[in-house]
């Protein structure tokens, strides 16, 4: 059993994220060859309260979600150069960047960040949901996601899950918002 001060005493995890070099190339090889789609667009997303390693940020980013089954497929386009987890040393590409757990109550993940010693590289709000993006030690790359788990609308994660069980191959990227 997990320590209950280990990220895995959270949840488990849900989604596998990247950041490819060539966003296009990516959605066509996820949906082509590996039959994962149909990807959902949002682009220019700015988290209220942003900060990148404790520091205010204006960063924005567009993504893509799909589901393998239950496993969620997140590919990431950064839209600029601010300080964020998407440029500078967490920056990686072409391989995966972070994962994340669904949690209801994301105090618990700050208690976790600070009894493993975890840095808090990106926080911030989207609607009334609360997000972190926590390094465990281990460098850039391999990031841990902690999402709160909306509450305000609609289960976006459930529409998009249920539109992938039934995708027939066609459009396989939607733009959303």
């Amino acid at each position: 059993m997990a320590s209950p001060s280990a990220f895995s005493a959270l949840g488990p995890v849900m989604q596998l994220a990247y950041v490819p070099s060539d966003f296009d190339a990516a959605v066509a090889h996820w949906t082509r060859t590996m039959g994962v789609g149909p990807f959902h667009l949002i682009e220019n997303i700015h988290l209220d309260d942003m900060r990148y390693m404790g520091q205010p940020t204006a960063a924005r980013f567009s993504l893509a979600l799909a589901y393998w089954g239950d496993l969620q497929i997140e590919l990431i386009r950064p839209e600029d150069d601010a300080p964020s987890i998407y440029t500078g040393p967490y920056g990686v590409r072409d391989r995966l960047h972070h994962v994340c757990i669904l949690v209801e109550d994301l105090d618990a993940a700050y208690r976790v960040c600070a009894e493993t010693g975890a840095t808090i590289a990106l926080e911030g709000r989207l609607g009334t949901s609360r997000v972190l993006y926590a390094d465990p030690g281990t460098g850039p790359g391999h990031l841990v996601e902690v999402l709160q788990r909306a509450t305000d609308g609609p289960d976006l994660f459930a529409i998009i899950r249920e539109a992938c069980r039934t995708w027939d191959g066609r459009e396989p990227l939607r733009r959303l918002g």
